[in-house]
């Protein structure tokens, strides 16, 4: 089963916690044990899994990549979001996340994170499940 899922986005740089729709997809598609993928067809946002329970990660996380990778450097791309292409690089554009009795195998702290990098937009993100 395959879902195109909409993402809207409202700042420049975020962190969004799908992990609820991607469980809804999950439950819906009636996928008792297997695998999720989830696929962000942008070269300047990404999906990532990191700690859900603290919004201070989240923040550190976008705090860290702006001050390590930011909006205006010397970047030869005339498009002027090279720091958004570099940032999508090093988060990855995919996930795999098994799922076992209908759900989510995810850490006690875990979620997963839509990541936007060049927005705001509204983005794409492609769920599939596979059964195994």
């Amino acid at each position: 089963m395959l879902e195109r899922v909409n993402v809207p986005t409202q700042q420049r740089e975020q962190l969004l916690n799908i992990t609820a729709i991607v469980q809804d997809f999950v439950t819906s598609s009636g996928l008792r044990d297997g695998v999720v993928t989830l696929f962000v067809p942008h070269t300047t946002a990404a999906v990532t899994i990191n700690e859900n329970a603290d919004p201070d990660v989240v923040h550190d996380i976008l705090d860290k990549l702006q001050r390590e990778f930011p909006r205006r450097d010397q970047y030869r791309h005339a498009e002027g979001n090279s720091d958004a292409h570099i940032k999508s690089s090093l988060t990855g554009p995919s996930l795999q996340i098994i799922v076992t009795e209908g759900r989510l195998v995810l850490g006690t702290w875990q979620g997963i994170y839509f990541c936007e990098f060049d927005g705001p937009r509204t983005r794409t993100l492609f769920i599939k499940t596979m059964a195994g």
